[in-house]
């Protein structure tokens, strides 16, 4: 995408901005945070060549103007405020229409007339005298041709696709912010509130388990690593770790489910109930993190053992996330909890961000150089589908490791050509720079002597 989609985002914000004054809304506190929180999101694909982070910063920063756009604060709005698009989108353009129509007394001929003639004269000048500027002078010629979009016979009709769409957001934005849904109408019942008994039973049981959980993976943590293989029957550690990770990474998702489960069916009936429950569902809590600090140290292992790969990245990241969920709803419980939608949209959309600017393929990249460094271990067959991101890293490589980790980058960036400033990235452009200054030297035979090009099984 590179800088180009944040530019592109322009128009949609100022035709918000206007919709918004023209209906009279005001900027609440959260809003400016929302929209702040988009822009910085749309920073990431001009930062990074690696397509899942940007995408990731993408969708959030689609969810953070939703948010933005709408004003919402409770969790039917945070949920469903971005389908509010889908009905702008369709009602957005004949609301344009009719808008203009109502404002130009019709578009009568005399109204328009004068400004499609001038903006014809206008276009006719830049034509003829860019044209005798780039001639006569090569240096305006080069910064002429960067800022002019090279458009071709055969991605035309793609770009007047994305013109189109462009145009199509711009005023589904504008639309949302002159008449927004009202999401936070929509009301949950709560549901059924049960005994102290019968709803604190299977939670307290939970609790236990979760304790001796806990209780044993300190023991483990400890000095018990050679009585946990010898009973397990697993040759290393990190065979060990790889094969919890996953089973604690879904133990603290369901763990989210069973919290908001219980808070529906919970006792209410004063204030010694809310204590109670807030002492069995904080304990469930505090519990469970250290269910997600177990889980990240065993793919620390993980990783020590096989090296870092993009999954393995994004779920310890995953992982990091939910455990800051599980804080903002000890402190709901705390505090109170008419914040916490917001918060939790908020932490999301934090973590996407964080996530991109880490750049995670330049970090796979500096851990498996770093492994190399020190035991002589390097998976150049998965290094081959890096982004451009993981060059700086990649370059550290002593030859021929590094000509054959750099050389799936190398074939990607050669096949995309010349790629104007607006849609390239920085990590592009450190890797062009890379290659231009330092070119590959090793050979094809001898990438494949070291399993360049060979099939990978992730273990």
């Amino acid at each position: 995408m590179g800088p180009g989609l944040l530019v592109a985002v322009l128009p949609a914000i100022a035709a918000a901005y206007f919709a918004a004054r023209a209906a009279g809304r005001k900027a609440r506190p959260w809003t400016v945070v929302w929209a702040v929180g988009c822009m910085a999101l749309l920073v990431v694909p001009a930062l990074r060549d690696s397509a899942w982070p940007a995408t990731l910063a993408i969708l959030s920063a689609v969810s953070l103007a939703s948010l933005a756009l709408h004003g919402v604060r409770t969790w039917p709005g945070v949920l469903f405020s971005p389908f509010g698009f889908v009905d702008s989108a369709v009602n957005g353009v004949a609301w344009a229409w009719t808008g203009l129509r109502s404002r130009s007394g019709g578009l009568s001929r005399d109204r328009w007339l004068p400004v499609a003639k001038a903006a014809a004269v206008a276009l006719g000048l830049l034509v003829v005298f860019g044209t005798l500027f780039a001639s006569a002078d090569a240096a305006f010629a080069d910064l002429l041709g960067d800022l002019t979009p090279e458009v071709s016979v055969g991605d035309g009709p793609v770009r007047i696709l994305l013109f189109i769409l462009g145009t199509v957001l711009a005023l589904a934005a504008a639309r949302t912010t002159a008449a927004p849904l009202r999401w936070d109408r929509i009301r949950i019942a709560p549901g059924t509130a049960r005994s102290r008994l019968e709803w604190a039973l299977p939670l307290v049981v939970l609790n236990l388990l979760f304790a001796g959980f806990n209780a044993v993976q300190l023991a483990v943590l400890f000095g018990g690593y050679d009585k946990v293989l010898k009973s397990t029957g697993h040759r290393s550690y990190a065979e060990y770790a790889q094969q919890g990770f996953w089973q604690l990474l879904w133990a603290t998702l369901l763990t989210l489910v069973v919290i908001a489960l219980a808070l529906r069916w919970a006792p209410r009936g004063g204030a010694g109930d809310r204590r109670f429950v807030r002492a069995v569902l904080g304990t469930l809590c505090a519990l469970t993190l250290v269910v997600v600090a177990s889980a990240l140290r065993r793919m620390d292992f993980y990783v020590d053992a096989y090296g870092l790969t993009r999954l393995r990245v994004s779920v310890a990241a995953m992982e990091l996330w939910l455990g800051l969920v599980l804080v903002l709803i000890m402190a709901a419980g705390v505090f109170g909890a008419r914040w916490l939608p917001r918060a939790v949209a908020g932490s999301a959309a934090a973590a996407v961000l964080a996530f991109g600017l880490l750049s995670p393929d330049g970090m796979v990249a500096e851990r498996n150089v770093t492994r190399f460094q020190q035991d002589a271990k390097i998976d150049l067959a998965y290094l081959q589908s890096l982004s451009a991101d993981a060059a700086p890293a990649l370059d550290r490589l002593p030859e021929p490791q590094r000509s054959c980790a750099l050389r799936g980058i190398n074939d990607d960036l050669a096949e995309a050509g010349d790629v104007p400033w607006y849609a390239m990235s920085l990590g592009e452009y450190r890797a062009r720079k890379i290659l231009r200054e330092r070119p590959l030297k090793a050979s094809y035979e001898d990438c494949s002597r070291l399993g360049t090009f060979g099939s990978r099984v992730e273990p």
